[in-house]
């Protein structure tokens, strides 16, 4: 099938002359990346659990396809379509997070997913995105609509994700939220004297969770001295780069990837290390790199406050996660359960993602009359 022409004025005509072709083409080497580093990282994990060599490859696969599907179809919206997927998003979202207090099972110390048909799925992972794009057009309406108190909206939303995300606990993604609405808010003009409440709000929750939770207690004394607990994790993550080196083992040569628990997620990318070496993770955070910074720059010269603040927040989000997994991998963070975009194994949150990124690609779509090149 031919690309469509310059003077076509179909949607798909109008979609492939408006996309952002680079941040699709990176977006779809990480999602061809992650489905060969899961190939090359679970059989070890899955003979670990008795299960079939490929059990996580197979499954992986099974939601690459429609993950692909989704971010393609997501970056046809206009940017209400995307306003109200966002809304309906969120709606589904908080409602399953109640759902899941009540009859989610618990892992970790945590009650973060649902269990349907024997797939697990976690609900948080879908309010992720929506409440970015949710909290953009609240902000947006305080600014344009007279007498409509967005902001105030807006932080009532936040607190009451953040209150779900605490109650399950997952200070992780309540984090990441908290950083996402910030920075939204941020974009704004928001007065300094209110930064500093956030950071000393953010401090205080940060406090809270140490002292009230064992396992992020345990977790943070231990980064902080690993003579006080278990550090095997972090120990062979790090044993895995090294023994990389520089060029990599080769495709499938690595070794210490067998010891390595949840090699397939969220130390994937210590495998890279080991089987790829420095050049090729070196080379992994230059592509997120490039998909985030190539995302501001198409915002650089936008107009509407509301594509601005809806693709700045998902941009964040997408870039601090892959960053926080990353520095965890490399003992440069405490340990946190967060999959690296796209890469790690986790069907839940690379359909979110799917959906967050298909997102960006609508709302840093340029404007153009149809039948004109941008």
């Amino acid at each position: 099938m031919s690309a469509p022409a310059r003077v076509d004025s179909s949607l798909l005509g109008r979609w492939w002359l408006t996309v952002d072709r680079w941040m699709l083409a990176a977006l779809l080497v990480l999602l061809a990346l992650g489905a060969l580093m899961v190939l090359a990282a679970s059989p070890a994990v899955a003979e670990r659990l008795s299960l079939d060599s490929f059990h996580f490859a197979h499954r992986h696969l099974a939601f690459l396809v429609p993950s692909l599907f989704l971010m393609l179809a997501v970056s046809l919206l206009s940017p209400v379509g995307v306003r109200r997927l966002a809304m309906i998003m969120l709606g589904v979202g908080m409602l399953l997070m109640l759902t899941t207090l009540i009859f989610g099972f618990e892992a970790n110390g945590s009650r973060r997913w649902l269990a349907v048909g024997g797939i697990s799925f976690q609900p948080s992972e879908i309010v992720k995105p929506a409440l970015a794009v949710v909290a953009a057009w609240l902000f947006t309406l305080q600014r344009q609509s007279r007498g409509v108190p967005g902001d105030a909206m807006s932080a009532g939303l936040f607190a009451t994700v953040l209150l779900l995300l605490v109650m399950q606990p997952d200070f992780g993604m309540a984090f990441a939220a908290t950083v996402v609405w910030s920075a939204q808010w941020f974009l704004t003009g928001l007065p300094l004297l209110w930064v500093g409440v956030l950071l000393a709000v953010g401090i205080s929750g940060l406090i809270a969770g140490y002292r009230t939770l064992d396992h992020v207690q345990s977790r943070i004394d231990r980064f902080l001295d690993p003579a006080t607990g278990d550090t095997y994790q972090i120990d062979t993550a790090l044993s895995a780069f090294s023994s990389g080196g520089l060029l990599g083992r080769g495709p499938g040569e690595g070794v210490i990837k067998a010891h390595l628990p949840d090699a397939h997620s969220d130390f994937i990318f210590a495998v890279v290390g080991e089987e790829f070496g420095l050049v090729a993770c070196l080379a992994l955070v230059a592509l997120f790199a490039f998909v985030v910074l190539r995302g501001f720059l198409r915002l650089q010269k936008e107009e509407d406050l509301f594509r601005l603040l809806a693709a700045a927040g998902l941009l964040t989000l997408f870039g601090m996660q892959a960053l926080i997994n990353m520095a965890v991998s490399l003992n440069l963070l405490p340990t946190k359960g967060m999959t690296l975009p796209f890469i790690s194994y986790g069907g839940s949150s690379m359909l979110s993602l799917a959906v967050a990124m298909g997102m960006v690609l609508a709302l840093t779509r340029w404007h153009v009359r149809p039948g004109y090149w941008p």
